[in-house]
């Protein structure tokens, strides 16, 4: 039987800590809630109160519930209250000395059986407990924030962590509706040890100048499904503590280059630059603690774009597979005249159908008048030759992901296509440079990289190679939203922004599975129910494909050399095994009985 938890005690009362205190007092658990001075508890019980208050007004809390919860809470000044509870939770600031004096303290003044707790994100547990002269009764317990809200809890046990413990630790978690995973003491855990090294990959990525904020995270936001963009979820989580993380992970995790802050998160911490709590970081907010961001020097303007797309009005599609399919369909149901062209009448009947199929549900779903769906299929000419291609405005490449097809068939359009007409390759990973310049006018070659299902997806990446002119990117975003889409600039480096920053994070994912520290089960729900990520990471590359997977890293370590975004061994060996995700019913899980 896990043991009854009938009181708590709650150390630092900021926004995390009173977040764990409401959780506690939702669930009918008595709290301490303790802090180092009046002024430090008197903000802390206006942030308890402020939270629940919100509740209230949303309806996820009656009044009486409210009133019911903060009646459990006890306010008190130091340790010394803290003498009877059967647990205590730490929410202090992330310094290890501050901590290990905290314990040391906890350690005299609570009862002999008392559970001593820490909510760290990232220092070492075992350095935490040997503070105390009960290090089997230490144990960390890892809440997300907002506390209330999400669902996850990272149980983190050290070497010498009773068993005991942490059985009546995940039984709490069980009481509080929460998710448990229970995890050895590693650096990051498995949360922030997937989300740090790809946060601090976007700020180099900014810091470089590769793409605007507001580009990086609408990429990120809108092309992975992610709840925010990752500049956006910096400035929520704080430069400051985001720094300490990722440098306590650099320090413990084997100094791997991919978690040594990017010097400019180090610049804006030292300017006071600290994200929404400073009321400036990446973006400039309302004031400080607001979430509303208001425009500053880097806000883009809205004049209009050097070039518009009101010459563009027939667009040449080339290719027959599921993304040449989609964008065929994307252009047509934008009012857009399409030459599509495929290798074969027979090619050209197969993606017909596949189009006519795709609107049809359109209908059905009631997205799409019938009287809309005939039209768009009346603008699709279909074509085995490129010939066709000789009077129109923009041509769109979706062939087969090989640089001598997609170069042959661009030294093709070069001769074909009239002058000032843009050609756009949709390659997700191969150098856009090295196909414009198979032509003899580069300055009209740019990257459309639509994402899968196209006609769903809001994304387009517009990838600027050296000799793209500033009239084709324009054209190139007018087009864009004219589609519907949001069109994001970047530069021609391997995995453009979504891929660059999305691969090596699942990689990650699969070194911390190769190295036994935990399971996909566990780090699935760790990715969706810590961060609010539509998918883990096991499920998305099932799905996309492992040997999809494995070819983009591989491209990803080519050009960058950096040794942390070498292919994990394991993802090779699943490949070459020919587990490949939901395609062969078989990739890092079991897909025959589904």
């Amino acid at each position: 039987m896990a043991r009854e938890f009938t009181s708590v005690g709650v150390v630092g009362l900021g926004t995390m800590g009173a977040g764990i205190v409401e959780v506690f007092a939702r669930n009918g658990i008595d709290v301490v809630a303790v802090e180092i001075s009046d002024a430090a508890l008197d903000r802390g019980r206006a942030n308890l109160t402020g939270s629940t208050d919100r509740a209230v007004a949303r309806g996820k809390l009656t009044e009486a519930d409210r009133d019911a919860l903060l009646a459990r809470v006890t306010f008190a000044v130091g340790l010394d209250a803290l003498h009877s509870v059967d647990l205590v939770i730490e929410a202090v600031p992330e310094h290890l000395d501050l901590k290990q004096r905290l314990f040391a303290e906890l350690d005299r003044v609570c009862k002999p059986e008392a559970i001593l707790a820490t909510n760290t994100s990232s220092l070492s547990v075992t350095e935490i407990s040997v503070a105390t002269a009960r290090p089997n009764q230490v144990v960390g317990i890892h809440f997300f924030n907002p506390a209330p809200v999400m669902k996850l809890v990272e149980v983190v046990r050290t070497v010498v962590t009773s068993a005991d413990v942490v059985a009546d630790v995940e039984a709490l978690c069980g009481r509080l509706g929460k998710v448990d995973v229970t995890i050895s003491d590693r650096a990051g855990f498995i949360a922030n040890a997937l989300l740090f090294g790809y946060l601090n990959h976007a700020v180099d990525m900014f810091e470089s100048r590769y793409a605007t904020r507001e580009d990086i995270d609408a990429a990120m936001n809108l092309g992975c499904g992610l709840p925010m963009g990752p500049l956006a979820l910096m400035d929520l989580i704080g430069l400051d503590t985001a720094y300490e993380i990722l440098d306590t992970m650099y320090r413990r995790g084997g100094r791997d280059r991919r978690h040594a802050p990017v010097p400019l998160l180090k610049q804006m911490v030292t300017a006071g630059l600290l994200g929404r709590k400073s009321g400036r970081g990446f973006y400039t907010y309302e004031r400080p603690g607001s979430p509303k961001v208001v425009p500053d020097e880097q806000t883009p303007t809205t004049t209009e774009p050097a070039v518009s797309d009101a010459a563009v009005t027939k667009i040449g599609i080339v290719g027959s597979g599921t993304m040449a399919t989609g964008i065929i369909e994307v252009f047509a149901n934008a009012g857009y005249e399409v030459v599509s062209v495929t290798r074969g009448a027979e090619q050209s009947a197969k993606v017909f159908e596949a189009v006519q199929t795709s609107l049809n549900k359109g209908v059905v779903r009631g997205r799409l008048s019938e009287a809309d769906r005939d039209a768009a299929l009346g603008r699709i000419n279909w074509s085995a030759t490129l010939d066709h291609l000789a009077d129109v405005d923009l041509v769109v490449e979706a062939v087969v992901e090989e640089l001598s097809v997609k170069k042959a068939l661009f030294a093709s359009l070069d001769e074909i296509c009239k002058p000032g007409v843009v050609l756009a390759t949709t390659t997700s990973s191969l150098p856009v440079i090295e196909v414009a310049m198979a032509t003899q006018r580069p300055a009209d070659v740019v990257g459309l990289h639509f994402f899968n299902p196209a006609p769903a997806m809001p994304l387009v990446e517009i990838v600027r190679t050296i000799r793209t002119s500033a009239e084709t990117i324009a054209t190139a975003q007018a087009v864009s939203a004219t589609l519907g889409k949001t069109g994001v600039v970047c530069g021609d480096r391997s995995g453009f922004i979504v891929n660059a920053l999305l691969f090596p994070y699942l990689n990650d994912a699969v070194r911390m599975l190769e190295a036994s520290y935990s399971t996909t089960d566990d780090i699935d729900h760790a990715m969706k129910l810590g961060c609010g990520y539509p998918m883990g990471p096991f499920e998305l590359l099932d799905v996309v494909g492992l040997d999809v997977a494995l070819a983009i890293q591989r491209e990803l370590y080519l050009e960058l050399r950096e040794p942390g975004f070498a292919p994990a061994p394991l993802l090779e060996h699943l490949v070459t095994a020919g587990y490949l995700g939901r395609k062969t019913r078989r990739g890092f899980r079991d897909h025959t009985r589904r």
